[in-house]
């Protein structure tokens, strides 16, 4: 623990049906010197997976689902970004990482804003990087969808239908499904993170619409009945809470992993339903780590064997766990230990001294000389992707203020028109580079950052400010303009939008831009720009089309 800085600590092992070592070590909050204890709660993030799993097996158990059938089929209004893969994803798909959708984490992180049911209606925005079933992409957006999937089909939410499926057979009287629920308690963790060489604690992460995908909070004394659980297939005490034939199907390659194992000792890699499934020096392992803001979690367990072990800390960023765990392991199969902490020490050195050597070489420094292309003023304003939502630029200093989701990041100028948030290990958007688009008239469009590395960078299309669709801002555009031989009438149609329309042609709807300028619909490269007189009414508008434009007055 020393090593890695870890303020606190929670095991639990577990061997031939009961447990053999339930302890904590460290403290739970510095600050008070409160000490970690087996009921400590800790956010075990992306181990909560196998429960949504486990969740979703009692389903099919009870002949309400079946893991090879579309998920369309349950949810008539989910919809993916290819239409043959929305016809074709089953919910085993959803639990082994085999969508074709890569990460897209933004889409959720510090998003507490929105609903389960919107984040699923965004998926259809979400670009893929590979086809269906085609290899193994880590995503955190399908287990959502299965945990929605579940609750629909349960009737309730999907915190409930766990709580009743799972967390009450088991026995799991204080694991939660809130970070607000964990502070209620008088035994929690608090959350830190590493700045430099100093820790310093962090505020807890809210999951919200994500939530299957990694928001329970438990315990060491807890989790080692859900250890148990999972090493009988499926039965706790003298109840099978799911069949042996889903605990197995959980606990069985479903998608190959590719790539080298990284330690000799680890066989190659595939994933299970809510489980990583490989070998530990010959013997099958099933395991499943999580990280959060704050917090890092390992459980592992060998079905063979009847060992199995979780480890929790309340520092993020480290590989403690996985560290405790093998040496666990080797202990219990009575092998020679395996130098596990020497190692990450030394991976960990040579990754701080391939950065610092990064920098010192200039590889990260901007280009030279180089200025934005416009006042700083064009950049401020509202950016929309459909699936990742809003960015907002604010003025800030020299510099900007970046808002998207419930985050904000200071971005400095880097070159020519990036900007870029700067480093801060406490910071998630660290490093984070933005960089605005012009466009043919010459105006700040969108912007772009790579949020999801497997896919084209992410483009935010600038959106109007909230007036140009108020009903007393467009009343004083409405009238008719004189076109030459022709008449051009702007009316108002309902209380929120301009329509143009001329004599023997459809009408158009104008699309707000910025200030008094509008898009003509149907119209490419075709806008519109009211103009005021020094009293400040509406006098005249210019056309702009084809790289003309054509002044016309208002009658």
């Amino acid at each position: 623990m020393k090593d890695w800085k870890v303020p606190g600590l929670a095991i639990t092992v577990v061997q031939d049906g009961k447990v053999v070592l339930l302890k904590g070590y460290g403290y739970r909050d510095v600050s008070k010197q409160l000490p970690v204890t087996p009921n400590t709660l800790f956010c075990i993030a992306s181990m909560t997976k196998s429960f949504v799993v486990a969740e979703l097996g009692t389903l099919v158990d009870e002949g309400k689902l079946d893991w090879d059938k579309p998920v369309y089929d349950y949810l008539p209004d989910f919809r993916m970004y290819d239409p043959v893969v929305t016809e074709r994803l089953t919910t085993r798909d959803l639990v082994t990482h085999r969508s074709g959708l890569p990460r897209h984490d933004l889409t959720w992180y510090s998003n507490a804003d929105i609903t389960r049911k919107e984040m699923v209606e965004r998926l259809r925005y979400l670009q893929p990087s590979k086809d269906l079933r085609q290899t193994f992409q880590y995503n955190n957006l399908m287990f959502m969808t299965a945990g929605y999937l579940g609750g629909v089909l349960h009737g309730t939410t999907w915190e409930e239908a766990v709580r009743q499926r799972v967390l009450l057979p088991l026995g799991m009287a204080n694991t939660n499904f809130s970070v607000l629920d964990s502070q209620k308690s008088a035994d929690f963790a608090q959350p830190y993170r590493k700045a430099k060489e100093e820790v310093k604690q962090i505020l807890f992460y809210v999951q919200g619409a994500v939530g299957p995908a990694g928001e329970i909070n438990t315990t060491a004394e807890d989790i080692s009945h859900y250890l148990s659980f999972q090493l009988s297939k499926g039965k706790y005490g003298d109840k099978q809470v799911i069949s042996e034939n889903n605990a197995v199907q959980m606990q069985s390659p479903q998608m190959v992993i590719q790539g080298t194992p990284q330690f000799p000792e680890l066989g190659e890699n595939s994933y299970g339903m809510g489980f990583g499934v490989t070998h530990y020096r010959g013997h099958k392992m099933v395991n499943h780590g999580g990280a959060i803001d704050g917090f890092r979690s390992e459980l592992a367990f060998l079905p063979n064997e009847k060992i199995g072990v979780v480890v929790f800390v309340n520092l993020d960023g480290t590989p403690m766990p996985n560290v405790v765990v093998y040496n666990v392991l080797d202990r219990l199969l009575g092998l020679e230990q395996v130098p596990w902490n020497q190692r990450f020490l030394e991976i960990d050195k040579k990754r701080e001294q391939s950065e610092e050597e990064a920098k010192k070489r200039g590889f990260t420094a901007p280009k030279p000389g180089t200025h934005p292309s416009h006042d700083s003023k064009e950049y401020v304003g509202d950016y929309e992707n459909a699936g990742y939502g809003r960015i907002t630029i604010e003025p800030q200093g020299e510099g900007f203020l970046m808002r998207i989701n419930r985050l904000s990041a200071p971005l400095k100028h880097f070159h020519y028109d990036v900007f870029a948030v700067p480093e801060d290990p406490l910071d998630p958007l660290e490093r984070e580079r933005v960089m605005f688009q012009t466009d043919v008239k010459g105006e700040i469009g969108s912007l772009s950052m790579t949020l999801e590395p497997n896919v084209p960078d992410i483009v935010f299309t600038r959106v109007a400010e909230v007036r140009m669709r108020e009903k007393a801002f467009l009343e004083a555009f409405v009238g008719q303009y004189e076109l030459p031989g022709n008449v051009l009438a702007i009316t108002l149609r309902g209380e929120h939008t301009l329509v143009a329309s001329t004599p023997g042609q459809p009408p158009r709807e104008l699309i707000p831009r910025h200030g008094t300028l509008f898009d003509v619909q149907g119209l490419n490269g075709a806008s519109l720009e009211f103009k005021m007189d020094a009293s400040g009414k509406v006098s005249e508008a210019v056309l702009y089309q084809g790289g003309s434009a054509l002044i016309i007055k208002k009658k």
